[in-house]
């Protein structure tokens, strides 16, 4: 694509090939194809009834796990390839130490959105005790709108601007603009800080709702 329209989007082939590896290494930390929780088979057996008594905010006692996971992923599962893609299709990489921590920010703060996302899918379970349905739409909705099949920019019009406001995008897109240095740092961080306070939000509010539910469904 970006040999037939050089410069397409802002992108040249070494940033398109660079945005491609990032995908692949953000699929892991991120669990961008879902699930990584096991919060919602917990709701169902009863169990999360031991994590509700805990001196600790389920929510946040969960994302601590997830950290865990995402962190160790990120070494075992995003380093080597993107290693290898460097070596052997070569790309972009950033020149300066500020874009560096920048990324790292950025990354830590889509994993979060992630989480969000993700946790108030497994807490659905209170209320629909089966959540594939809901997690097989939220695979395709953080599919398409983080930036994994296509890079957002290249969308037409509306939905391009559309895309980029969704939580999703956090995810992938902006993490990989700030790598690509396509992105102003500051304002991508503050963008993916506020989604990660709009879905930590949610899942509080959800959390507390659902505690009522759970002593009905829990066993």
């Amino acid at each position: 694509m970006w040999e037939a329209r050089p410069g397409l989007a802002g992108y040249d082939v070494v940033d398109a090939i660079t945005f491609c590896f990032l995908t692949q290494a953000f699929i892991g930390p991120m669990e961008v194809f879902g699930g990584g929780l096991d919060l919602a088979q917990r709701v169902r057996t009863g169990d999360v009834a031991l994590d509700l008594v805990r001196p600790a905010s389920l929510q946040f006692w969960t994302m601590a796990d997830d950290l865990g996971r995402a962190a160790f992923l990120f070494f075992a599962r995003s380093v080597p390839p993107t290693v290898a893609g460097a070596l052997i299709f070569g790309i972009r990489v950033p020149a300066d130490p500020v874009t560096w921590a920048a990324f790292l920010a950025s990354m830590v703060l889509g994993i979060m959105v992630s989480f969000g996302l993700r946790y108030l899918v497994a807490l659905s379970t209170c209320w629909l005790v089966d959540d594939r349905g809901l997690q097989s739409m939220s695979l395709v909705m953080t599919t398409f709108f983080s930036g994994m099949v296509v890079p957002l920019v290249i969308l037409p019009g509306w939905l391009a601007t559309v895309a980029q406001a969704l939580p999703w995008s956090a995810m992938v897109q902006v993490p990989a603009d700030v790598f690509l240095g396509k992105r102003d740092p500051l304002g991508a961080l503050a963008f993916q800080a506020a989604w990660v306070a709009v879905v930590l939000g949610a899942g509080a509010l959800v959390t507390r709702s659902a505690r009522r539910k759970v002593v009905i469904q829990g066993g």
